[in-house]
C-alpha cells in the first residue's frame, strides 16, 4: 500500500478541503453565485473518498479511478479559483495537489 500513501494523503486532504468549501459556500451571502463551486465540491469530495477506498483495497481499477479523480480535481480547482473566498483558495490548492498526486501515481 505504501506506493499509494502520498496519493491517499492528498485525496484525504482534498476531501476535507472540498467538504469545508462546500459548507462555507452554503453560508455565503450570494449562494446562487456559488452553485458551480458547491456542485464540484460535492463531486470532488465523493471521487476523492472513492479513490482512497480503491487504493486501500488495491482495486484493479485504481488507475482509471485516479485518472477520473485527477480530472474532477482539476475542474474543481478551476471553479474554486474563480472565487476570492479563503475557503475557495484553500480548496483550489488542495485540488491541484491531489490532481498532481493522482497523475504522478498513474505515470
Amino acid at each position: 500500500m505504501s506506493s499509494y500513501e502520498e496519493c491517499i494523503k492528498a485525496c484525504q486532504e482534498c476531501l476535507e478541503a472540498c467538504n469545508n468549501c462546500f459548507q462555507a459556500c452554503l453560508n455565503e451571502e450570494h449562494v446562487k453565485m456559488m452553485a458551480g463551486c458547491i456542485r464540484l465540491d460535492r463531486e470532488c469530495a465523493d471521487i476523492c473518498s472513492y479513490a482512497v477506498q480503491a487504493m486501500t483495497r488495491n482495486s484493479p481499477f485504481v488507475k482509471e479511478i485516479c485518472d477520473l479523480c485527477a480530472r474532477i480535481c482539476e475542474d474543481c480547482a478551476e471553479e474554486c479559483a474563480k472565487h476570492d473566498h479563503e475557503h475557495c483558495k484553500r480548496c483550489a490548492e488542495a485540488c491541484r495537489k491531489c490532481a498532481e498526486a493522482c497523475r504522478q501515481m498513474n505515470a
